[in-house]
């Protein structure tokens, strides 16, 4: 009879061990985990504009012709669009232009954080714009001397938003963004 009794003890261990393959648990979602290097920045600008900056070697420019810009980030499938207008008088219009296209991303933005910039030694002020959540642009600025140049930029990525799964790559572009701002010069 002890034998019995163990051999049933056994069986039913092992059946309840054997029945947790029957089980489903959920699984946490996971991300991409992406590292990037310090970046290397260097003076880049055309000849034909108003302005130059500090661009970081990892990103391709690419000018219009009216002197907006295109740096592009192949690595991170990401680009950083740049604006150009000309101050005529409309410097009003211009900062309500800029302000609007940041808040239309309120809809799927979390949270947008302003950060102004102001350096009068090189006559370069601004605001930047950190957007939180999954909206099309996590970060956006504008620059101007007031009276004659003003330039708006946007982060935009190839894919879907999904701010968690691009939040690396987007902490890294705002780092570019806001060296690009505290390096800008307009050209005299």
């Amino acid at each position: 009879m002890k034998n019995f009794s163990f051999t049933f003890v056994l069986f039913l261990v092992l059946t309840s061990f054997g029945s947790c393959k029957d089980d489903v648990l959920p699984k946490p979602n996971a991300f991409l985990a992406l590292n990037y290097s310090a970046p290397e920045y260097t003076p880049y600008g055309s000849e034909d504009c108003p302005y130059e900056f500090m661009k970081n070697t990892r990103a391709v420019v690419r000018y219009k012709s009216d002197c907006s810009a295109i740096l592009e980030y192949p690595d991170m499938d990401g680009a950083l669009y740049l604006t150009y207008r000309n101050v005529d008088g409309n410097i009003k219009q211009l900062l309500t232009d800029a302000q609007k296209l940041t808040y239309e991303h309120v809809i799927k933005a979390d949270n947008i954080v302003e950060e102004k910039y102001i350096n009068p030694e090189h006559k370069v002020y601004g605001m930047f714009y950190d957007v939180a959540g999954n909206a099309a642009s996590q970060s956006q600025f504008y620059v101007t001397d007031s009276t004659s140049y003003f330039i708006t930029g946007s982060i935009y990525f190839n894919v879907t938003p999904n701010y968690d799964s691009i939040l690396p790559a987007a902490a890294y572009l705002k780092t570019d963004i806001r060296h690009l701002m505290e390096s800008l010069r307009w050209k005299k």
